[in-house]
């Protein structure tokens, strides 16, 4: 069996092939077919199902180039994984769209088939759940839609929330004012706002109340109107702390719930707030539940091998207590 893409261009055809070919050569060795370049064509020979999915990987690939994306070793693989599964088409839609654009006027786009549900769950629901593990892009996609909310004026204000676990959420033997002792904690939040809206303007909304960054016990009693929150890390939260998050949920506000089930550093006995509310919220009107996987995660390539070798070992642990 014989298939060919063609990439129509030359530029086109050294950016999916990569440096020395190595996309290629990757493509090959993944899916066991032969491969080769004729021209501007790529070349699969092999049995039928391999040299289809070998074509079908590399039109994910070329399509990646067309839309001005670059091709790393985690997209690569990805797509191989894609086309395993029957879905190599999907590509063309998560390269469809922008998120945002970072204050340097770099677009922001998904990544993965997880990713885009995830941002079209947000766009199209009130609350949303954004539930997996490290790398998946929960709180930096949430981020990025919370600027773009408040750049087209769809919100007043945007507030990021977490809960300060590691200090029992008891601030005041900490030294300093709110802002120094709860900044360790909020650190990734700051990063990601400052990456969006630029270092000057950033500060500027800060100062004016635009942008509140806050522990999530200092939402209480308050009427969250016109604004679009963010509750990051809500695997720490308690039951009682989720409740009294989500009853603050106020007019024309939207609200991002992101956390790690499997990272929760709450007390042994204490149930998670966000187990919880996912429990008794999902299939509720206006309100979504995504579930990001390792296959969504988008940092070094290892870390999805990580994910995957936790995961195993929580299941060996749980078969061994049954």
């Amino acid at each position: 069996m014989v298939r060919t893409v063609e990439t129509g261009a030359l530029d086109k055809l050294v950016k999916v092939l990569g440096v020395f070919d190595v996309n290629l050569d990757t493509v090959a060795r993944e899916l066991g077919v032969a491969a080769r370049v004729d021209g501007t064509k790529i070349v699969f020979e092999g049995d039928e199902e391999a040299a289809n999915l070998g074509a079908e990987v590399m039109e994910s690939l070329l399509k990646t180039v067309e839309a001005g994306e670059e091709i790393d070793k985690t997209r690569l693989l990805y797509c191989i994984e894609l086309a395993r599964e029957g879905h190599a088409g999907d590509i063309e839609g998560i390269m469809r769209g922008v998120v945002a654009v970072s204050a340097r006027g770099k677009p922001v786009k998904c990544k993965t088939v997880g990713q885009k549900q995830y941002t079209d769950a947000i766009a199209a629901h009130t609350v949303t759940f954004g539930i997996g593990p490290a790398g998946t892009g929960k709180t930096y996609l949430a981020v990025c839609l919370a600027v773009a909310a408040y750049k087209g004026k769809e919100v007043e204000k945007i507030i990021l929330t977490r809960p300060a676990v590691e200090a029992g959420e008891k601030l005041g033997f900490l030294p300093g004012d709110l802002q120094t002792k709860v900044d360790p904690y909020l650190r990734p939040l700051y990063d990601a706002l400052r990456e969006m809206f630029g270092a000057e303007v950033y500060t500027k909304l800060m100062e004016k109340g635009a942008i509140e960054v806050a522990p999530l016990a200092y939402m209480r009693g308050r009427t969250l109107t016109d604004a679009f929150v963010i509750l990051d890390e809500a695997q720490n939260a308690t039951r009682e702390q989720m409740k009294m998050f989500l009853t603050r949920l106020g007019e024309g506000s939207k609200m991002v719930v992101t956390g790690d089930l499997t990272q929760t550093d709450l007390p042994a006995g204490k149930t998670s707030g966000l187990r919880h509310a996912v429990k008794i919220l999902e299939g509720e009107e206006d309100i979504a539940v995504c579930r990001l996987t390792e296959k969504d995660v988008v940092r070094h390539p290892l870390v999805s091998r990580i994910v995957r070798a936790y995961e195993r070992d929580e299941k060996r642990k749980k078969g061994e207590k049954t």
